[in-house]
Protein backbone atom coordinates (compact mmCIF):
# COMPACT_ATOMS: atom_id res chain seq x y z
CA UNK A 1 0.00 0.00 0.00
CA UNK A 2 1.56 3.31 -1.06
CA UNK A 3 1.33 6.66 0.68
CA UNK A 4 -1.68 7.83 -1.27
CA UNK A 5 -3.63 4.71 -0.34
CA UNK A 6 -2.64 4.72 3.30
CA UNK A 7 -3.15 8.43 4.04
CA UNK A 8 -4.25 10.70 1.22
CA UNK A 9 -3.22 13.73 3.24
CA UNK A 10 0.43 12.65 3.46
CA UNK A 11 2.44 14.05 0.57
CA UNK A 12 5.99 14.19 1.91
CA UNK A 13 5.06 16.27 4.96
CA UNK A 14 3.45 15.50 8.31
CA UNK A 15 -0.33 15.31 7.96
CA UNK A 16 -1.82 18.51 9.33
CA UNK A 17 -4.88 16.89 10.79
CA UNK A 18 -5.58 13.50 12.30
CA UNK A 19 -9.00 11.98 12.75
CA UNK A 20 -9.02 10.14 16.06
CA UNK A 21 -11.42 7.25 15.86
CA UNK A 22 -12.98 6.00 19.04
CA UNK A 23 -14.92 2.81 18.72
CA UNK A 24 -17.87 2.45 21.06
CA UNK A 25 -19.02 -1.13 20.56
CA UNK A 26 -21.63 -3.41 22.09
CA UNK A 27 -23.05 -1.02 24.63
CA UNK A 28 -25.58 -3.52 25.92
CA UNK A 29 -23.23 -6.36 26.83
CA UNK A 30 -20.61 -4.93 29.20
CA UNK A 31 -20.54 -3.42 32.67
CA UNK A 32 -21.56 0.17 33.20
CA UNK A 33 -18.75 2.68 32.71
CA UNK A 34 -20.30 5.84 34.13
CA UNK A 35 -22.36 6.01 37.32
CA UNK A 36 -25.62 7.88 36.96
CA UNK A 37 -26.28 11.04 38.88
CA UNK A 38 -27.27 10.52 42.47
CA UNK A 39 -31.01 11.03 42.17
CA UNK A 40 -31.42 11.53 45.89
CA UNK A 41 -29.26 14.62 45.69
CA UNK A 42 -30.17 15.99 42.25
CA UNK A 43 -33.92 16.43 42.22
CA UNK A 44 -34.23 17.50 38.61
CA UNK A 45 -33.00 14.12 37.31
CA UNK A 46 -35.66 12.17 39.14
CA UNK A 47 -37.61 11.73 35.92
CA UNK A 48 -34.69 10.48 33.85
CA UNK A 49 -35.16 7.14 32.16
CA UNK A 50 -32.88 4.35 33.26
CA UNK A 51 -30.63 3.79 30.26
CA UNK A 52 -29.53 0.32 29.30
CA UNK A 53 -26.37 -1.10 30.80
CA UNK A 54 -23.38 0.26 28.93
CA UNK A 55 -19.88 -0.98 28.33
CA UNK A 56 -16.86 -1.02 26.06
CA UNK A 57 -15.21 -3.92 24.25
CA UNK A 58 -11.59 -4.01 23.28
CA UNK A 59 -11.08 -2.80 19.71
CA UNK A 60 -10.36 -5.52 17.16
CA UNK A 61 -8.90 -3.29 14.45
CA UNK A 62 -7.77 0.28 13.96
CA UNK A 63 -9.26 1.21 10.62
CA UNK A 64 -12.98 0.90 9.76
CA UNK A 65 -11.86 -0.43 6.34
CA UNK A 66 -10.72 -3.72 7.87
CA UNK A 67 -13.98 -4.48 9.67
CA UNK A 68 -15.38 -7.66 8.06
CA UNK A 69 -18.86 -7.61 6.55
CA UNK A 70 -21.72 -8.88 8.66
CA UNK A 71 -22.42 -12.40 7.38
CA UNK A 72 -26.04 -12.58 8.52
CA UNK A 73 -27.49 -9.07 8.83
CA UNK A 74 -30.86 -10.32 10.09
CA UNK A 75 -29.36 -12.03 13.13
CA UNK A 76 -28.15 -10.41 16.35
CA UNK A 77 -24.58 -9.15 16.16
CA UNK A 78 -21.75 -10.87 18.04
CA UNK A 79 -19.64 -8.68 20.35
CA UNK A 80 -16.80 -8.42 17.85
CA UNK A 81 -18.87 -6.37 15.44
CA UNK A 82 -19.06 -2.63 16.16
CA UNK A 83 -22.59 -1.44 16.83
CA UNK A 84 -24.28 1.92 17.09
CA UNK A 85 -24.68 3.52 20.50
CA UNK A 86 -27.82 2.10 22.05
CA UNK A 87 -30.85 4.32 21.68
CA UNK A 88 -34.20 3.91 23.36
CA UNK A 89 -37.44 5.75 23.94
CA UNK A 90 -36.97 8.35 26.70
CA UNK A 91 -39.24 8.45 29.71
CA UNK A 92 -40.56 12.02 29.60
CA UNK A 93 -42.42 13.85 32.32
CA UNK A 94 -45.34 14.79 30.08
CA UNK A 95 -45.37 18.22 31.68
CA UNK A 96 -43.16 20.10 29.20
CA UNK A 97 -45.44 21.43 26.41
CA UNK A 98 -42.85 21.38 23.64
CA UNK A 99 -42.67 19.59 20.30
CA UNK A 100 -39.15 18.23 20.72
CA UNK A 101 -39.14 16.86 17.18
CA UNK A 102 -38.80 20.44 15.96
CA UNK A 103 -35.45 20.56 17.76
CA UNK A 104 -34.31 17.11 16.64
CA UNK A 105 -31.33 18.37 14.63
CA UNK A 106 -29.66 20.23 17.46
CA UNK A 107 -30.63 17.50 19.95
CA UNK A 108 -28.84 14.89 17.83
CA UNK A 109 -25.78 17.15 17.48
CA UNK A 110 -25.66 17.70 21.25
CA UNK A 111 -26.08 14.00 22.02
CA UNK A 112 -23.21 13.22 19.65
CA UNK A 113 -20.97 15.92 21.17
CA UNK A 114 -21.71 14.57 24.67
CA UNK A 115 -21.63 10.88 23.82
CA UNK A 116 -20.39 8.14 26.10
CA UNK A 117 -17.64 7.81 27.05
CA UNK A 118 -16.25 10.92 25.37
CA UNK A 119 -18.11 13.58 27.35
CA UNK A 120 -15.65 13.66 30.24
CA UNK A 121 -12.71 14.12 27.87
CA UNK A 122 -14.21 16.74 25.52
CA UNK A 123 -16.58 18.37 28.00
CA UNK A 124 -14.70 21.64 28.32
CA UNK A 125 -14.34 22.40 24.62
CA UNK A 126 -17.07 20.43 22.81
CA UNK A 127 -19.82 18.94 24.99
CA UNK A 128 -20.54 21.72 27.46
CA UNK A 129 -20.46 24.57 24.89
CA UNK A 130 -22.91 22.64 22.70
CA UNK A 131 -25.16 21.78 25.65
CA UNK A 132 -25.19 25.44 26.67
CA UNK A 133 -26.15 26.44 23.14
CA UNK A 134 -28.98 23.88 23.12
CA UNK A 135 -30.41 25.31 26.35
CA UNK A 136 -30.30 28.86 24.94
CA UNK A 137 -32.06 27.76 21.77
CA UNK A 138 -34.64 25.70 23.68
CA UNK A 139 -35.40 28.68 25.92
CA UNK A 140 -36.11 30.87 22.90
CA UNK A 141 -38.10 28.16 21.12
CA UNK A 142 -40.28 27.40 24.15
CA UNK A 143 -41.50 30.98 24.36
CA UNK A 144 -41.76 31.59 20.61
CA UNK A 145 -45.53 32.15 20.81
CA UNK A 146 -45.56 34.28 23.95
CA UNK A 147 -44.14 37.54 25.24
CA UNK A 148 -41.96 35.76 27.81
CA UNK A 149 -38.25 35.08 27.37
CA UNK A 150 -37.93 32.60 30.26
CA UNK A 151 -39.60 29.52 31.73
CA UNK A 152 -41.40 29.36 35.05
CA UNK A 153 -39.56 27.33 37.68
CA UNK A 154 -41.88 24.31 37.73
CA UNK A 155 -41.94 24.02 33.94
CA UNK A 156 -38.18 24.59 33.77
CA UNK A 157 -37.61 21.58 36.05
CA UNK A 158 -39.77 19.33 33.87
CA UNK A 159 -38.36 20.57 30.56
CA UNK A 160 -34.78 20.31 31.77
CA UNK A 161 -35.42 16.74 32.88
CA UNK A 162 -36.95 15.92 29.49
CA UNK A 163 -34.01 17.46 27.61
CA UNK A 164 -31.48 15.38 29.52
CA UNK A 165 -33.63 12.25 29.14
CA UNK A 166 -33.84 12.71 25.38
CA UNK A 167 -30.11 13.32 25.07
CA UNK A 168 -29.35 10.22 27.16
CA UNK A 169 -31.73 8.16 25.00
CA UNK A 170 -29.70 9.22 21.96
CA UNK A 171 -26.41 8.07 23.44
CA UNK A 172 -25.33 11.11 25.49
CA UNK A 173 -23.66 10.72 28.86
CA UNK A 174 -26.40 11.07 31.49
CA UNK A 175 -24.04 12.89 33.89
CA UNK A 176 -23.69 15.97 31.68
CA UNK A 177 -25.67 18.27 34.04
CA UNK A 178 -22.99 17.70 36.68
CA UNK A 179 -20.15 17.72 34.15
CA UNK A 180 -21.24 21.05 32.63
CA UNK A 181 -22.66 22.63 35.81
CA UNK A 182 -26.07 23.32 34.25
CA UNK A 183 -29.40 23.18 36.02
CA UNK A 184 -33.07 24.05 35.45
CA UNK A 185 -32.60 27.58 36.78
CA UNK A 186 -30.56 28.34 33.66
CA UNK A 187 -33.91 28.47 31.84
CA UNK A 188 -35.70 30.80 34.27
CA UNK A 189 -33.79 34.07 33.98
CA UNK A 190 -32.96 33.89 37.70
CA UNK A 191 -32.70 37.32 39.31
CA UNK A 192 -32.81 39.31 36.08
CA UNK A 193 -35.59 41.93 36.44
CA UNK A 194 -36.53 41.91 32.74
CA UNK A 195 -37.97 38.68 31.38
CA UNK A 196 -40.38 39.66 28.61
CA UNK A 197 -39.89 40.84 25.04
CA UNK A 198 -41.88 44.05 25.36
CA UNK A 199 -39.76 45.42 28.20
CA UNK A 200 -36.58 44.08 26.60
CA UNK A 201 -37.17 45.83 23.29
CA UNK A 202 -38.00 49.11 25.01
CA UNK A 203 -34.66 49.14 26.82
CA UNK A 204 -32.27 47.57 24.31
CA UNK A 205 -31.20 48.64 20.82
CA UNK A 206 -32.27 45.27 19.40
CA UNK A 207 -31.44 46.11 15.78
CA UNK A 208 -27.82 46.74 16.75
CA UNK A 209 -27.74 43.59 18.88
CA UNK A 210 -29.09 41.40 16.07
CA UNK A 211 -26.79 42.96 13.50
CA UNK A 212 -23.75 42.25 15.68
CA UNK A 213 -24.70 38.65 16.49
CA UNK A 214 -26.46 37.37 13.37
CA UNK A 215 -23.21 36.41 11.61
CA UNK A 216 -20.39 36.08 14.14
CA UNK A 217 -16.92 35.91 12.58
CA UNK A 218 -15.16 32.96 14.17
CA UNK A 219 -11.72 34.30 13.21
CA UNK A 220 -12.19 37.78 14.69
CA UNK A 221 -14.78 37.63 17.46
CA UNK A 222 -12.43 36.45 20.21
CA UNK A 223 -9.82 39.16 19.62
CA UNK A 224 -11.90 41.89 17.99
CA UNK A 225 -15.31 41.24 19.53
CA UNK A 226 -18.44 42.59 17.88
CA UNK A 227 -21.24 40.43 19.28
CA UNK A 228 -19.93 40.11 22.85
CA UNK A 229 -19.97 43.86 23.65
CA UNK A 230 -23.56 44.15 22.44
CA UNK A 231 -24.64 41.20 24.61
CA UNK A 232 -22.86 42.75 27.57
CA UNK A 233 -24.44 46.14 26.92
CA UNK A 234 -27.92 44.64 26.66
CA UNK A 235 -27.44 42.61 29.84
CA UNK A 236 -26.24 45.68 31.72
CA UNK A 237 -29.24 47.69 30.58
CA UNK A 238 -31.86 45.15 31.63
CA UNK A 239 -30.05 44.25 34.86
CA UNK A 240 -30.46 47.78 36.19
CA UNK A 241 -27.11 47.50 37.99
CA UNK A 242 -24.15 49.84 37.86
CA UNK A 243 -20.99 47.90 37.15
CA UNK A 244 -17.70 48.57 35.45
CA UNK A 245 -15.45 46.66 33.08
CA UNK A 246 -11.80 46.28 34.12
CA UNK A 247 -8.73 46.40 31.89
CA UNK A 248 -9.14 42.70 31.05
CA UNK A 249 -12.71 43.37 29.87
CA UNK A 250 -14.18 41.43 32.78
CA UNK A 251 -17.20 42.60 34.73
CA UNK A 252 -16.36 44.08 38.14
CA UNK A 253 -19.02 44.29 40.86
CA UNK A 254 -20.53 42.73 43.96
CA UNK A 255 -21.24 38.97 43.81
CA UNK A 256 -24.99 39.55 43.80
CA UNK A 257 -24.66 42.05 40.96
CA UNK A 258 -22.55 39.63 38.94
CA UNK A 259 -25.14 36.87 39.45
CA UNK A 260 -27.86 39.19 38.19
CA UNK A 261 -25.69 40.15 35.26
CA UNK A 262 -25.16 36.51 34.32
CA UNK A 263 -28.89 35.81 34.61
CA UNK A 264 -29.61 38.76 32.32
CA UNK A 265 -27.11 37.44 29.77
CA UNK A 266 -29.21 34.27 29.67
CA UNK A 267 -32.24 36.45 28.85
CA UNK A 268 -30.28 38.12 26.05
CA UNK A 269 -29.34 34.71 24.66
CA UNK A 270 -33.01 33.71 24.76
CA UNK A 271 -33.93 36.82 22.77
CA UNK A 272 -31.26 36.06 20.16
CA UNK A 273 -32.57 32.49 19.91
CA UNK A 274 -36.06 33.86 19.23
CA UNK A 275 -34.86 36.13 16.44
CA UNK A 276 -32.10 34.15 14.72
CA UNK A 277 -32.38 30.94 12.68
CA UNK A 278 -31.40 27.89 14.72
CA UNK A 279 -28.14 27.25 12.85
CA UNK A 280 -27.07 30.90 13.07
CA UNK A 281 -27.86 31.02 16.79
CA UNK A 282 -25.99 27.78 17.46
CA UNK A 283 -22.99 28.99 15.46
CA UNK A 284 -22.92 32.28 17.37
CA UNK A 285 -23.22 30.65 20.78
CA UNK A 286 -20.50 28.10 20.00
CA UNK A 287 -18.09 30.81 18.85
CA UNK A 288 -18.78 32.89 21.97
CA UNK A 289 -18.13 29.81 24.11
CA UNK A 290 -14.84 29.12 22.32
CA UNK A 291 -13.72 32.66 23.09
CA UNK A 292 -14.42 32.02 26.76
CA UNK A 293 -12.87 28.57 27.15
CA UNK A 294 -9.72 29.52 25.26
CA UNK A 295 -8.90 32.24 27.78
CA UNK A 296 -8.05 29.82 30.58
CA UNK A 297 -6.27 26.54 31.15
CA UNK A 298 -8.80 23.87 32.25
CA UNK A 299 -6.14 21.51 33.63
CA UNK A 300 -5.52 21.08 37.34
CA UNK A 301 -1.89 21.30 38.43
CA UNK A 302 -0.74 19.75 41.68
CA UNK A 303 2.25 21.37 43.32
CA UNK A 304 5.25 20.16 41.26
CA UNK A 305 7.53 19.73 44.26
CA UNK A 306 9.42 16.76 42.81
CA UNK A 307 10.01 18.60 39.51
CA UNK A 308 11.24 21.69 41.32
CA UNK A 309 13.58 19.60 43.45
CA UNK A 310 15.05 17.76 40.44
CA UNK A 311 15.29 20.76 38.10
CA UNK A 312 16.01 23.80 40.26
CA UNK A 313 19.74 24.16 39.65
CA UNK A 314 20.30 22.64 36.23
CA UNK A 315 21.61 24.45 33.15
CA UNK A 316 22.00 21.50 30.76
CA UNK A 317 19.86 18.46 29.93
CA UNK A 318 19.53 16.28 33.01
CA UNK A 319 18.14 12.72 32.91
CA UNK A 320 16.84 13.06 36.45
CA UNK A 321 15.10 16.38 35.78
CA UNK A 322 13.60 15.29 32.46
CA UNK A 323 12.39 11.98 33.85
CA UNK A 324 10.66 13.72 36.74
CA UNK A 325 9.18 16.36 34.43
CA UNK A 326 7.93 13.75 31.96
CA UNK A 327 6.32 11.75 34.76
CA UNK A 328 4.50 14.85 36.02
CA UNK A 329 3.31 15.85 32.55
CA UNK A 330 2.17 12.28 31.86
CA UNK A 331 -0.19 12.66 34.81
CA UNK A 332 -1.51 15.98 33.50
CA UNK A 333 -1.99 14.49 30.06
CA UNK A 334 -4.62 12.05 31.30
CA UNK A 335 -7.09 14.74 32.34
CA UNK A 336 -8.77 15.85 29.11
CA UNK A 337 -8.42 16.96 25.52
CA UNK A 338 -7.64 20.64 25.21
CA UNK A 339 -7.26 23.15 22.37
CA UNK A 340 -4.02 24.52 20.98
CA UNK A 341 -4.67 27.90 22.62
CA UNK A 342 -5.43 26.30 25.96
CA UNK A 343 -2.18 24.34 25.68
CA UNK A 344 -0.22 27.59 25.34
CA UNK A 345 -1.85 28.97 28.48
CA UNK A 346 -1.38 25.69 30.36
CA UNK A 347 2.30 25.53 29.43
CA UNK A 348 2.81 29.11 30.59
CA UNK A 349 0.86 28.53 33.79
CA UNK A 350 2.84 25.42 34.69
CA UNK A 351 6.09 27.15 33.76
CA UNK A 352 5.17 30.04 36.06
CA UNK A 353 4.66 27.58 38.91
CA UNK A 354 8.11 26.15 38.27
CA UNK A 355 9.69 29.61 38.13
CA UNK A 356 8.08 30.52 41.43
CA UNK A 357 9.68 27.38 42.87
CA UNK A 358 13.12 28.46 41.67
CA UNK A 359 13.41 26.69 38.28
CA UNK A 360 14.80 29.48 36.07
CA UNK A 361 16.11 27.39 33.17
CA UNK A 362 13.78 26.62 30.26
CA UNK A 363 13.37 22.93 31.04
CA UNK A 364 10.73 22.59 28.31
CA UNK A 365 13.51 23.12 25.80
CA UNK A 366 16.01 20.96 27.65
CA UNK A 367 13.55 18.08 27.97
CA UNK A 368 11.84 18.43 24.56
CA UNK A 369 8.36 19.33 25.84
CA UNK A 370 5.81 20.22 23.15
CA UNK A 371 2.40 21.87 23.42
CA UNK A 372 0.82 18.54 22.49
CA UNK A 373 2.26 16.98 25.64
CA UNK A 374 -0.43 18.75 27.70
CA UNK A 375 -3.38 16.96 26.05
CA UNK A 376 -4.54 13.33 26.05
CA UNK A 377 -2.47 11.24 23.64
CA UNK A 378 -0.84 14.47 22.44
CA UNK A 379 -4.01 15.40 20.54
CA UNK A 380 -4.71 19.14 20.46
CA UNK A 381 -8.13 20.27 19.31
CA UNK A 382 -8.47 23.40 17.22
CA UNK A 383 -9.37 26.57 19.08
CA UNK A 384 -12.34 27.11 16.75
CA UNK A 385 -15.64 25.33 17.53
CA UNK A 386 -15.66 21.67 16.59
CA UNK A 387 -18.04 18.74 16.97
CA UNK A 388 -17.82 15.02 17.58
CA UNK A 389 -18.81 13.17 14.42
CA UNK A 390 -20.64 9.86 14.30
CA UNK A 391 -20.01 7.82 11.17
CA UNK A 392 -23.37 6.11 10.64
CA UNK A 393 -21.84 3.49 8.36
CA UNK A 394 -19.39 2.20 10.97
CA UNK A 395 -20.66 3.36 14.37
CA UNK A 396 -17.36 5.16 15.02
CA UNK A 397 -17.08 8.51 16.78
CA UNK A 398 -14.35 10.85 15.59
CA UNK A 399 -12.99 14.38 15.84
CA UNK A 400 -10.16 16.32 14.30
CA UNK A 401 -6.84 16.89 16.03
CA UNK A 402 -4.68 19.85 15.09
CA UNK A 403 -1.20 18.52 14.31
CA UNK A 404 0.09 21.52 12.39
CA UNK A 405 3.56 21.36 13.94
CA UNK A 406 5.45 20.00 16.90
CA UNK A 407 5.39 23.42 18.51
CA UNK A 408 7.69 23.77 21.49
CA UNK A 409 5.94 24.61 24.73
CA UNK A 410 6.56 28.30 25.56
CA UNK A 411 8.55 29.04 28.70
CA UNK A 412 7.39 32.13 30.67
CA UNK A 413 9.77 35.07 30.98
CA UNK A 414 8.64 35.60 34.58
CA UNK A 415 6.53 33.93 37.24
CA UNK A 416 3.60 36.22 36.39
CA UNK A 417 0.83 35.35 33.91
CA UNK A 418 -0.56 38.88 33.60
CA UNK A 419 1.23 39.71 30.37
CA UNK A 420 0.02 36.65 28.41
CA UNK A 421 -2.12 37.43 25.35
CA UNK A 422 -2.99 35.37 22.30
CA UNK A 423 -4.43 38.27 20.31
CA UNK A 424 -1.54 39.56 18.23
CA UNK A 425 -2.45 42.52 15.94
CA UNK A 426 -2.27 40.49 12.76
CA UNK A 427 -2.62 36.89 13.93
CA UNK A 428 -6.27 37.29 15.00
CA UNK A 429 -7.55 33.83 15.95
CA UNK A 430 -4.54 31.84 14.80
CA UNK A 431 -2.09 30.29 17.21
CA UNK A 432 1.17 32.25 17.55
CA UNK A 433 3.89 30.95 15.26
CA UNK A 434 6.15 29.50 17.88
CA UNK A 435 9.36 27.75 16.78
CA UNK A 436 8.79 24.25 15.49
CA UNK A 437 10.57 21.38 17.13
CA UNK A 438 13.60 20.23 15.18
CA UNK A 439 13.81 16.80 16.71
CA UNK A 440 11.01 15.14 14.73
CA UNK A 441 11.81 15.67 11.09
CA UNK A 442 10.09 13.78 8.32
CA UNK A 443 12.06 10.75 7.21
CA UNK A 444 9.68 9.38 4.62
CA UNK A 445 6.14 8.24 4.13
CA UNK A 446 6.46 5.03 6.10
CA UNK A 447 7.58 6.74 9.29
CA UNK A 448 4.87 9.39 8.93
CA UNK A 449 2.13 6.80 8.57
CA UNK A 450 3.41 5.02 11.66
CA UNK A 451 3.41 8.25 13.64
CA UNK A 452 -0.21 8.88 12.73
CA UNK A 453 -1.54 5.37 13.23
CA UNK A 454 -0.03 4.65 16.64
CA UNK A 455 -1.92 7.39 18.53
CA UNK A 456 -5.23 6.02 17.18
CA UNK A 457 -4.51 2.61 18.65
CA UNK A 458 -3.08 3.90 21.91
CA UNK A 459 -6.04 6.22 22.47
CA UNK A 460 -8.42 3.29 22.00
CA UNK A 461 -6.42 1.27 24.50
CA UNK A 462 -6.30 4.25 26.88
CA UNK A 463 -10.08 4.65 26.85
CA UNK A 464 -10.56 0.90 27.31
CA UNK A 465 -8.19 0.62 30.27
CA UNK A 466 -9.57 3.72 31.92
CA UNK A 467 -13.00 2.20 32.32
CA UNK A 468 -12.03 -1.36 33.24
Amino acid sequence: MDCGQAFSCLKGFLCRQLLFIIWLSSFQAAASMQPLLDKSHVSYTSELANPPITGLFDPIEISPAVIPPIPYPDESLPPLYPTFPTTYEPNLTGRCPVNFSALSSIMVKTASDCSQPLAAFVGNVICCPQLGSLLHIFQGYYNSNSDSLVLQTAVANDCFSDIISILASKGANSTIPMLCSVKPSNLTGGSCPVKDISSFEKMVNTSKLLEACSAVDQLKECCRPVCQPEIMKAALLISGTQMTVNENKNIVGQPMQIDTMNDCKEVVYSYLSRKLPEDDANNAFRILSSCKVNKVCPLEFKQPLEVIKACRNIAAPSPSCCSTLNTYIAGIQKQMLITNKQAIICAMEFGSMLRKGGVMTNIYELCDVDLKDFSIQRCLLRSLPTDVILDNSTGFYGFMCDLTDNIAAPWPSSSSMSSLTLCAPEAEMSVPKLPSSERQKSTGCHSQALELSLPIFSFLVFITLLYY
